[in-house]
């Protein structure tokens, strides 16, 4: 098997509520990335690129993933995008005090999964992550 450096996920498994719901989030959060292909539909789940999402047979997931976004303005129009498709505020974009560049907004999705869209200044002493985790928390 061969391993990737920088992808320590092969893929983030979302349990939820309303697949249907949260494909309509999904689909115009990933959008207003500038990702509208990338999002595949089978019969009881969708998943895109690394991102698998089914019906939850017991709780829904509880989790922070944040998406790579290609600059500010993405960002701002993540924000949007996530709440007319139900999401709930959680962070409005702005800079964030993590590290200088970091540029990000964040919304609960209906299940209550934190999400994020960040654009980082690219700084050659840092990696760039394609995936974050965390546990699931408000960043305001």
């Amino acid at each position: 098997m061969k391993f990737y450096r920088g992808r320590l996920f092969d893929h983030v498994h979302l349990l939820v509520a309303d697949l249907d719901a949260r494909k309509r989030f999904y689909r115009a959060a990933l959008e207003s990335l500038g990702r509208s292909a990338v999002l595949t539909d089978e019969p009881g789940f969708f998943f895109a690129d690394e991102l698998f999402v089914s019906k939850a047979d017991g709780p829904v997931s509880s989790v922070h993933i944040a998406f790579q976004a290609p600059d500010q303005e993405n960002v701002r129009r993540f924000y949007q995008a996530a709440l007319s498709a139900g999401g709930r505020d959680n962070g409005k974009p702005g800079e964030r005090p993590y590290h200088p560049g970091y540029y990000a907004s964040y919304v609960f999705d209906p299940d209550g999964n934190n999400i994020e869209a960040v654009f980082m200044v690219r700084r050659k002493d840092r990696r760039n992550p394609s995936l974050l985790l965390h546990r699931n928390s408000r960043h305001r």
